[in-house]
């Protein structure tokens, strides 16, 4: 690779590399060392094609969830399987990986451009800015960005927009998966919430079970489904459908909490 290849963002993929390779290093005890991730669906990974995939994600923390998916599917790609045992698949790590985040955000501080370098896709939320809430219209070239990221190669995005869970989710990536056509991969986290603070830079809790779900690629019928119905395939796929709100029976109650005993026994096992 000659040194100075840049990505259609203009950054330079020498840089980005050793920026994903320090950073990996520093975070990997996160989650496996401080708190175990449970890894589940990383066949899934290695099928998928190079370009034009994006992954749709419920979302916890603002970058804890992003840095452990770029930590789980390297090590998917790598050989790995449902592990991110061994930091050696840091050394040839996916360049052409993007997230969408809040520009916002990722304008705050030197480690917010850090980490925007390593994959950024900045966008301006129509509905909330500097902590107060606003109603604009949609940038195209936000729109524009996210189809040339989906061209070179993979995004992940949170399409809630927000770390409260059970939020409605922004018909926007509806209109960019009608738009752009690409392979929909659901993923669902859970455990990052009670890992780490909201910015998912601290860590709060240690001994927490993480876990990452990462589902078969979704049926969609780009010309005729509408958006609609894309959202409601989305939210039952990521798990935020408000019939997961309903409540549980005792019985069942009962039986999770006696699985999470099973879970946090491995995870100190491990």
């Amino acid at each position: 690779m000659p040194v100075f290849k840049k990505n259609p963002f203009g950054h330079i993929l020498f840089i980005k590399k050793w920026i994903i390779r320090i950073l990996g290093l520093m975070t990997h005890q996160r989650y496996k060392g401080f708190n175990k991730l449970e890894i589940d669906g990383s066949e899934v990974i290695r099928a998928l094609p190079d370009r034009n995939v994006l992954f749709v994600s419920n979302h916890q923390t603002y970058f804890a969830d992003v840095v452990a998916m770029f930590h789980v599917f390297n090590a998917a790609l790598n050989g790995r399987t449902d592990s991110i045992k061994n930091v050696g698949y840091l050394w040839n790590p996916k360049l052409n990986m993007y997230y969408v985040a809040a520009a916002e955000t990722m304008r705050k501080s030197l480690l917010t451009k850090i980490l925007a370098y390593v994959g950024s896709i900045s966008i301006e939320r129509t509905w909330r800015a500097d902590g107060q809430n606003v109603n604009r219209q949609v940038k195209m070239s936000d729109i524009s960005n996210i189809g040339k990221a989906l061209a070179d190669g993979w995004v992940i995005t949170f399409p809630q927009g927000t770390t409260t869970p059970w939020k409605p989710l922004r018909k926007g990536t509806a209109h960019i998966i009608k738009k752009y056509k690409p392979v929909v991969v659901p993923v669902v986290i859970d455990g990052f919430r009670r890992s780490f603070d909201k910015k998912g830079l601290y860590i709060k809790k240690k001994g927490i079970l993480q876990s990452m779900h990462i589902k078969e690629p979704l049926e969609i019928d780009y010309e005729n489904d509408s958006v609609e119905e894309i959202i409601e395939k989305l939210e039952f796929a990521i798990e935020q459908h408000p019939s997961f709100l309903k409540v549980i029976p005792m019985e069942e109650l009962l039986a999770y909490e006696e699985a999470n005993k099973e879970r946090m026994w491995r995870a100190k096992k491990a």
